[in-house]
């Protein structure tokens, strides 16, 4: 099995890479959309949520109210550890379990947006990064994702810097361009890792 932690900032681009190294035959292990199922109606992980930051969390149907929570821990670092402390732990469990099934020659992707925050590159077998321009984000997550600009620059600063990924990074992609000039890297990355997974 090769174990593969793939990142990048937000608006860089990483869910694309993701899913078309989904595409050609890759396994991926989704940190958010994981992070997500673990706090989803009825789970001890929203229960845990709810103790820690109040029913204000919650939208009147009962789920976590996202947007609601995230202008909480952003604006917050120490809310933020909070919140990773609940959730982390709840996903590395599901990710392991699911590592566990793929197989003994499968080439396993972790989709992992904090690997650089959380000094996780050390866990693969090589750390593949999405890089884009701060610029680029910013114009991707203000047109595209409808935040504003303030919103958009907090998330960034909540990050790691370009830089501090960059030195994890095995491999790099580039996704400054446009889409069609992603595809053509991505599939050079996965020969890469079949080729270094000895298929």
């Amino acid at each position: 099995m090769l174990r593969v932690g793939l990142t990048g900032g937000i608006g860089a681009g990483k869910s694309e890479v993701s899913s078309l190294l989904a595409g050609y035959g890759a396994v991926v292990v989704d940190a958010d959309r994981i992070a997500r199922e673990v706090v989803e109606p009825g789970t001890p992980g929203l229960a845990a949520v709810v103790e820690a930051f109040g029913e204000s969390v919650l939208t009147p149907e009962g789920s976590l109210d996202r947007p609601g929570l995230g202008a909480i821990v952003f604006a917050d670092r120490e809310k933020l550890q909070t919140l990773n402390a609940i959730v982390h732990p709840l996903v590395r469990d599901r990710s392991a379990r699911l590592e566990a099934a793929a197989g003994a020659d499968a080439i396993v992707v972790h989709d992992v947006p904090l690997l650089t925050e959380n000094g996780l590159g050390r866990l693969y077998d090589l750390v593949v990064v999405v890089d884009a321009a701060p610029e680029t984000q910013l114009a991707r997550l203000t047109q595209r994702r409808g935040m504003t600009e303030d919103e958009a620059r907090s998330r960034m600063a909540a990050q790691a810097t370009r830089a501090e990924r960059l030195a994890v990074a095995d491999l790099v992609i580039d996704n400054d361009g446009p889409l069609e000039a992603l595809e053509p890297q991505v599939r050079k990355v996965w020969e890469e890792l079949v080729g270094r997974a000895g298929h």
